[in-house]
């Protein structure tokens, strides 16, 4: 659990020791190009700005509970860094910048815990890869931020765990409205205002550090991001190391930065990526690195002239009626029969945004295609249907009840997170999923397992051999749907360069195809859930991103049309509950 003292007592330091240098340069919403080019004018050192940022989690942390751990080493190691810029040594284009990591990734100074109350005060035998690709660019790894507990793999129907709750550290809230439901039911204390998941972005569009590592498995870095105004990038499976990261399958994880500009999460990617590939992850042969793992390059304010971009409107924007559901279908989220009438699409206020996001793409001289729909999304077959293809991931999906969405989450699940154990040596609290599930058994009054564990079981009873066939030929089906007629069936067919996708829905059929997603900050929504909150509470409005899509290793142009249009729209605005 969290010590308001330990916080309290980095407040002190950051003033007692070095407070005095505090006003010259404010982290609020700065990015880290003008950190970086105080640092060098010798305007701003590495201290300050971690005494900043201290100073900044101490005040808003009781608020927001953004933190799972602080790096209690953090104003020493900032220290040695400007002792090495004093000395013209610089590391590479994080030095001496503090970020944050979701905290499934391995760090050896913090806890990783996963947020699991299994792994509460756990410290690996070794770090993530992409943790030692940030210090050796120079980072301060800062703290290790909230999440969904083990990247939301716990708990599914019918008790569905809520984004950005876990066990270690309860619930976290959004920095745009940071109060808790108000409402009966669930009555449980989440947030009113969604968080995303399963990473947190809340530290991120609070100043709390200038940017954060999350990681993806089906939108857990695009989510957050859109429900934060953060820039996301969710990367190529590959492009960076898993090594060291707590899996749910290594078929769709990836990590990826999540920042408050489009340059800040270019120079994130870069300092992840590895210059080779990592030999404890085959997946990073499949993207080669720019030179120099050097993104920046691809900052283009006038990226969007000329490019081609498609604009999807089947699901994403307007409701469809899918193969085959012409009559009523049970809820996803009561169980009880619901009629049918359409799945996807968005509501008015939302397609206002999305109407503004094209007409910039258009006046900054993109060609745009409107509409181009992916071919699964508007298949008459329901075996080509990709909204109707979804992953297995509740009681409901228990074996004998699975025909009809894709294992490969619950499969990969047992096979990766029991390799992943074994990786931990004599050091690992348990050998096994069996084990743990256990555990929380044996320990749910304590708080192990709050909304039960339905995820883990169905994982669980998955028979890595026997089950082999079977994944395999979801497998086949996940990427012939998000790939082949899906994301690049509609690049090809109207020779796009991306297309655009409305807050974060884009990510569901870029994470199955293992491609990479941008995230944008772009507007604001109205925050009206379907149970209204009761008359008196004054909602506020809710972040509303757009996403841009691309095929396989193209970050580089993704990063240059994203940028193109953040510049062009600059609409991000820092949540007034954290000045």
């Amino acid at each position: 659990m969290k010590q308001t003292t330990f916080l309290l007592a980095l407040l002190v330091a950051a003033w007692t020791i070095g407070g005095q240098a505090q006003g010259r340069f404010s982290v609020v919403e700065a990015g880290i190009p003008a950190m970086q080019a105080a640092m060098a004018k010798g305007q701003l050192t590495s201290r300050q700005l971690v005494e900043q940022y201290l100073i900044r989690i101490a005040t808003y942390e009781d608020r927001l509970n953004a933190a799972l751990a602080v790096n209690a080493n953090a104003l020493q190691e900032a220290d040695a860094l400007d002792r090495e810029r004093a000395l013209g040594k610089i590391r590479g284009p994080l030095h001496g910048i503090p970020v944050a990591l979701k905290d499934n990734i391995h760090t050896t100074n913090m806890p990783t815990t996963g947020g699991a109350l299994a792994f509460a005060g756990y410290i690996p035998p070794y770090e993530a890869t992409l943790t030692r690709n940030l210090k050796a660019s120079g980072a301060i790894i800062l703290a290790k931020t909230g999440l969904t507990e083990l990247a939301n793999w716990v708990a599914g129907n019918p008790n569905a765990m809520p984004g950005n709750y876990n066990a270690v550290g309860g619930f976290a809230f959004n920095p745009y409205d940071p109060r808790p439901d108000p409402r009966p039911e669930p009555g449980d204390g989440r947030p009113a205002l969604q968080t995303g998941g399963s990473s947190s972005g809340i530290g991120t569009a609070a100043s709390l550090w200038a940017g954060s590592v999350g990681s993806d498995t089906g939108g857990s870095v695009i989510s957050p991001s859109n429900a934060n105004m953060l820039v996301g990038i969710r990367p190529t499976i590959g492009r960076i190391s898993r090594y060291g990261v707590i899996p749910i399958t290594a078929d769709h994880d990836t990590a990826g930065p999540m920042t408050r500009t489009v340059a800040d999460a270019a120079i994130m990617l870069g300092a992840m990526e590895g210059a080779a590939p990592d030999p404890n992850d085959a997946a990073t042969r499949t993207c080669t690195p720019p030179p120099g793992r050097d993104y920046t390059k691809f900052l283009n304010a006038g990226g969007l002239k000329g490019a081609r971009i498609g604009v999807p409107r089947a699901f994403y924007i307007d409701r469809v009626t899918l193969p085959g559901e012409t009559t009523p279908r049970p809820s996803t989220s009561s169980g009880r029969p619901e009629p049918v009438e359409g799945r996807g699409g968005i509501n008015p206020e939302q397609a206002k945004v999305v109407a503004e996001a094209i007409a910039v793409l258009e006046a900054q001289g993109a060609v745009v295609v409107d509409p181009a729909d992916l071919p699964s999304f508007v298949a008459k077959d329901p075996n080509d249907s990709f909204p109707l293809w979804d992953f297995c991931s509740g009681a409901e999906h228990a074996k004998g009840k699975d025909a009809g969405c894709s294992i490969n989450f619950k499969y990969g699940m047992k096979r990766d997170f029991n390799a992943w154990l074994a990786t931990l040596g004599p050091t690992a609290p348990f050998k096994t999923l069996t084990e743990m599930r256990q555990w929380n058994l044996a320990h749910a009054k304590a708080g192990a397992i709050k909304y039960q564990q339905s995820r883990l079981d169905i994982s669980d009873e998955m028979d890595l051999v026997a089950d082999k066939a079977r994944l395999d030929a979801d497998n086949a089906k996940d990427w012939r749907l998000s790939r082949d007629q899906g994301i690049d069936a509609v690049l090809k067919a109207h020779k796009l360069d991306a297309f655009i996708t409305p807050g974060g829905s884009g990510a569901g059929v870029a994470s199955r195809a293992g491609y990479p997603i941008v995230a944008v900050p772009f507007g604001m929504v109205p925050n009206a859930p379907t149970q209204p909150f009761p008359a008196g509470f004054n909602a506020k409005p809710a972040p509303y991103g757009i996403g841009f899509v691309g095929a396989q290793c193209s970050e580089p142009k993704l990063i240059e049309l994203a940028y193109a249009f953040e510049q062009a729209t600059k609409r991000r605005v820092p949540p007034a509950s954290a000045p």
